[in-house]
């Protein structure tokens, strides 16, 4: 008990209290931090602050609202969500109104790879439809000639603003196959029967 006691006091007499901050020292560090934001001549040219600089570094690419006819979207999910909503709620084989009509049309000039291939000699409407080989909802523009095609809204998000990984489409890693098992008929390695 002695002993704890010597310890106590001998760390108790080794610390050293603080001076009080002085007015100068709050001073000194608030011109120090008026320097640190003021604009500095950066590598470019340009007269930006670091603060400036790392508050842009910081933000994630497309970080501002995508418009998309008169409606914005500040994330690729939100885009991705509206779309999926839509087209599962509108009736099929419905012209889509003049308000979606505009939305969709920005999809697809801002999304689409080849918007002029797609589009042609003009979108007289879109419709939600049933694929015909897949058997799922999908989006359809009606081109003025009165000609059909389908088009992927998801891909077309993606390309606007990157979806997160799990959500993109299948096989978009650029082979040409959807992400499904590997193999064929057989069931992989080794298919039905063994050798």
């Amino acid at each position: 008990m002695a002993e704890q006691q010597e310890i106590l006091d001998s760390v108790s007499a080794a610390e050293v209290k603080p001076d009080p901050i002085t007015d100068t020292e709050v001073e000194e560090a608030a011109e120090k931090r008026g320097r640190e934001e003021t604009t500095e001549e950066t590598e470019d040219g340009g007269g930006e602050s670091k603060k400036q600089k790392v508050g842009e570094e910081e933000k994630p690419n497309g970080s501002d609202p995508v418009k998309l006819g008169p409606k914005e979207f500040v994330t690729s999910v939100a885009m991705f969500d509206y779309f999926t909503k839509f087209m599962h709620f509108w009736p099929t084989d419905l012209d889509v109104n003049k308000y979606e009509h505009m939305v969709l049309l920005d999809l697809i000039k801002k999304g689409h790879t080849e918007p002029d291939n797609k589009i042609g000699g003009g979108i007289k409407a879109f419709q939600v439809r049933t694929h015909p080989m897949w058997k799922s909802r999908c989006f359809f523009l009606v081109r003025e000639d009165d000609t059909a095609d389908d088009f992927s809204y998801r891909k077309c998000v993606d390309h606007i603003l990157p979806l997160p990984e799990n959500m993109k489409t299948p096989g978009s890693n650029g082979n040409g196959h959807g992400g499904g098992r590997r193999g064929g008929r057989g069931g992989g390695r080794g298919g039905r029967f063994r050798r």
